[in-house]
């Protein structure tokens, strides 16, 4: 399946919607140089995900160094023809770290394990295959 992207036209970012639980819709950043999925916790707040609920902490290398963000586990995450159930996330809050965007987080290789996906610039198109 091929799905069209945004580009960011300063920062050359790909960006694409996705869906939490089927209904909430994100903008997010494809991010092929990090190793997880990571979305804002106002995002998820808003998505009525109870972040008492963390599976646990773990320490993540950002920009501005090192910091320490909560694992939760989305009850259905979809995007680009890709559905992941019970799929945990780093949550980081960008507000507090003074990141303010368009965009609500970042689709990490975690999320394309098991798929064969193409990043076409010239068209911006994404195509997926799913064994």
């Amino acid at each position: 399946m091929t799905f069209n992207f945004e580009r960011d036209p300063e920062s050359g970012i790909i960006l694409v919607g996705i869906f939490l639980d089927g209904r909430c819709r994100l903008k997010v950043v494809v991010d092929t140089g990090a190793s997880n999925t990571t979305l804002d916790r106002s995002a998820l707040y808003i998505a009525n995900y109870d972040l008492q609920d963390a599976l646990g902490l773990v320490e993540i290398e950002t920009a501005n160094g090192v910091v320490q963000t909560e694992i939760v586990e989305i009850q259905e995450l979809t995007a680009l023809g890709i559905t992941r159930r019970n799929f945990p996330v780093q949550v980081f809050d960008f507000l507090s770290h003074g990141v303010l965007s368009d965009y609500q987080g970042l689709l990490g290789m975690d999320f394309f394990e098991g798929t064969k996906f193409c990043i076409d610039t010239v068209n911006s198109q994404i195509s997926v295959e799913t064994p």
